[in-house]
C-alpha cells in the first residue's frame, strides 16, 4: 500500500517543502558567495514589503528644524537638506528599487526569451530580419538606449520600466535563441511536427520549458542591471521626480551640493545601491553556475 507523505495543518504536503529546504541549504552550502547574494536579496524585499512598518519617520515628512543633521539617536542615517530622515527614504527606495528592478527584469527576459525561441524555431527570413533588429539594439549600450527611450515616453514610473525593459530584449533573446536552436532540432519535436501539432503549441510547451536555466540566468543578472539604470536615470534627472524616494534621486541635487558638509546623503544611498546590485550579481552567477550542465560539477 502507498504511504502519502505527512501533511501540516495548511493541507500542504510536508515533503515538498522539507526538499525545497534540503536543496536551498545545498545550494548556500556549495555556494556560499551565492547564499549571501540571495539572503541580501530576501531581506532587502522583506524591508520593502515592510516599509510602512519599520521605517521611523515618513519618508515625505519636511522638518526645517533639522537640515543637514549628522546621524544621531533621532536620525540613524542622518536628514537630508529638507529634513527628511535618510533612512525612511532608504527603506522607501528598496521598494522603487525592486518594482523596477523586477518589473523591467521580468518583461524584458520573458518577451527576450519568446523572441528568441520563436527567432530559433521558424528560422529562416523571421530568424534572418529579428537577428538584425536584435543586433542594431545591442550595438548601443544600455544606458544610451535606456536615455533615449526615457526622452521619448517621459519620465513617470512606467515609462521608466517600459525604458529600461527595451534595451534588455535583445540580449535575452540572443542568449535564448542559442539554446533554442539544440533544442529546434530534439527527437521529441521533430515528433512532435511530425504528429501534426500547431507551432504555438510545440514553442509552449516543448521548447519553452526547455530554456528555463538560461532564462532564469538571464532574469537575475537583468535585476542588478535594470536597478543600477533606475538609480542612473534617477541621477540624471530623467528617472522618478521628487519627492518620490528613491536610490538615485537621493544622490543628486543637493547630495552633490553638500557633500563636504554632509557626506552621509550621498553616502548611504551610495552602498544601498552597490550592496543591491552586488548581491544580485553573486545570486545570479552562482545560478548560473549551479544551472549550467558543464558547471554544475565545479
Amino acid at each position: 500500500m502507498a504511504i502519502t507523505p505527512p501533511m501540516d495543518i495548511t493541507g500542504v504536503s510536508a515533503a515538498p517543502r522539507s526538499r525545497w529546504l534540503a536543496d536551498a541549504l545545498a545550494f548556500c552550502r556549495r555556494r556560499p558567495l551565492g547564499g549571501i547574494g540571495a539572503v541580501v536579496v530576501a531581506l532587502m524585499i522583506l524591508v520593502a514589503l515592510t516599509a510602512p512598518l519599520i521605517a521611523p519617520y515618513d519618508p515625505l515628512a519636511v522638518d526645517f528644524g533639522a537640515m543637514l543633521s549628522p546621524p544621531s539617536a533621532a536620525h540613524w542615517l542622518g536628514t537630508d537638506a529638507f529634513g527628511r530622515d535618510v533612512l525612511s527614504r532608504l527603506i522607501y527606495g528598496s521598494r522603487t528599487a525592486l518594482i523596477v528592478g523586477f518589473g523591467a527584469a521580468f518583461v524584458g527576459a520573458t518577451a527576450g526569451a519568446v523572441l528568441g525561441v520563436g527567432s530559433a524555431y521558424f528560422r529562416g527570413w523571421i530568424d534572418l530580419v529579428l537577428q538584425r533588429v536584435m543586433d542594431i539594439f545591442i550595438s548601443f549600450p544600455l544606458i544610451i538606449l535606456a536615455l533615449a527611450m526615457v526622452a521619448i515616453l517621459g519620465n513617470s514610473l512606467p515609462n521608466l520600466i517600459a525604458a529600461i525593459t527595451i534595451p534588455m530584449i535583445p540580449r535575452c533573446a540572443l542568449v535564448i535563441r542559442s539554446s533554442a536552436l539544440s533544442i529546434r532540432e530534439m527527437p521529441y519535436v521533430d515528433a512532435a511536427r511530425a504528429a501534426g501539432f500547431r507551432h504555438g503549441r510545440i514553442i509552449l510547451r516543448h521548447m519553452l520549458p526547455n530554456v528555463m536555466a538560461p532564462y532564469l540566468i538571464m532574469l537575475t543578472s537583468f535585476l542588478g542591471q535594470a536597478i543600477l539604470l533606475e538609480a542612473s536615470l534617477s541621477f540624471l534627472g530623467l528617472g522618478v521626480q521628487e519627492p518620490t524616494a528613491a536610490w538615485g534621486l537621493m544622490l543628486r541635487g543637493a547630495a552633490v551640493e553638500f557633500a563636504e558638509q554632509a557626506p552621509w546623503m550621498g553616502l548611504f544611498p551610495g552602498l544601498a545601491i552597490s550592496l543591491a546590485v552586488f548581491a544580485f550579481n553573486l545570486f545570479g552567477d552562482s545560478l548560473r553556475d549551479a544551472l549550467d550542465p558543464k558547471l554544475r560539477t565545479l
